[in-house]
């Protein structure tokens, strides 16, 4: 399953989010939900003292047995910002629409450079769609988004 960021951006772009567990910038779900997306994301940098710079997209190093076991126990999230970032929105971006099966919600664009995907629960890919949206000052995550406009 995959994620379309699209709208008034300069490159509209695909997310496919079962590739993000190999990805050095996911985030433990239970990190953001305490912190928030910057000060979680900052901890990771910090844990990670072995990686002196990270490339663009992060490649995992080797994983231990162990490490590879916690993977396949956690729950995941990924910062959109950078993905953002990348599609390059043009200035006049406000808001988004974030579409799922079941209806559209609307936020501000500031909300959702803070905000995070969940993308695996206890190890595994989400049944209920591709992505979680966790908007950073909202209790309850929005299920199932499988599309992301820029307005």
């Amino acid at each position: 399953m995959i994620v379309q960021v699209r709208g008034n951006v300069k490159f509209p772009i695909t997310l496919d989010p079962t590739v993000w567990i190999f990805d050095d910038r996911k985030i433990l779900l239970e990190d953001f939900l305490k912190k928030g997306v910057n000060a979680a994301e900052d901890e990771a940098l910090n844990d990670d003292q072995d990686l002196q710079q990270k490339t663009k997209p992060p490649v995992n190093r080797s994983l231990t047995k162990y490490e590879r076991e916690k993977v396949l126990e956690n729950s995941y999230i990924m910062p959109i910002k950078e993905f953002l970032y990348n599609s390059e929105p043009e200035e006049n971006v406000v808001s988004a629409i974030l579409h799922t099966d079941h209806s559209d919600v609307e936020i501000s664009f500031s909300e959702l450079e803070d905000s995070a995907l969940l993308f695996a629960y206890n190890g595994k890919p989400l049944t209920d769609g591709p992505v979680h949206v966790y908007v950073h000052n909202k209790s309850n995550p929005i299920k199932g988004v499988h599309t992301i406009t820029l307005k």
